[in-house]
């Protein structure tokens, strides 16, 4: 894989960053399809992966940062979320990033095969929030599109057990979109809203 997923990464961040701008106080509490976060956890974890991104971009052990972010008040997530996007940005913006050899969660890897796994998890996780909002804006379908591509890639139906933190995979309901046929690769199925 060739690909230089710095501008994906860039389009999900931008995506993430403005699904967060519509987030109301009150659903902060509300359930998300993460099962084990509700959308005040799923924020802190999605900024906490971000800035496990940005450590392993400037060459740092992704695995010495705990994947959450802490004391963010309730009205502060956006400016959390900017703040360690635009880390990401500057910690991958020298191009040899893209082939040096980095450690994330899942073992060592080339910067571009460890970033496009970022790409996945955010995808999946804007995904997510969306849902658990009510899905106030369109995504982007190519971005799914990749983060499925990459999915069905690094994570085999099979492969999946203790260690791997998604769900076998469950069936797409007919005529899917992207994010939905990614969620469903991942174990995830939407909200009921009953």
């Amino acid at each position: 894989m060739n690909t230089d997923p710095r501008p994906l990464y860039a389009r999900a961040a931008e995506q993430i960053a403005a699904l967060i701008r519509t987030v109301r106080p009150e659903q902060l509490a509300g359930p998300t399809p993460c099962s084990e976060f509700d959308v005040r956890t799923l924020l802190s974890h999605m900024a906490g992966g971000t800035r496990r991104i940005a450590v392993v971009g400037a060459g740092g052990d992704g695995l010495a940062v705990r994947p959450f972010v802490d004391g963010v008040p309730d009205d502060g997530w956006v400016a959390a979320y900017d703040e360690v996007r635009a880390e990401v940005e500057k910690s991958w913006a020298d191009d040899a990033r893209l082939d040096a050899l980095v450690h994330v969660p899942w073992g060592e890897a080339p910067g571009r095969i460890a970033l496009s796994g970022y790409v996945m998890e955010a995808v999946t996780h804007t995904w997510d929030l969306s849902e658990a909002l009510g899905r106030p804006l369109g995504l982007d379908p190519e971005l799914a599109e990749f983060a499925l591509a990459i999915a069905h890639r690094v994570l085999p139906d099979e492969q999946r057990g203790d260690d791997v933190p998604f769900d076998s995979a469950a069936s797409a309901p007919e005529g899917a979109d992207a994010y939905e046929r990614l969620a469903a690769w991942l174990g995830r199925g939407p909200l009921s809203r009953a």
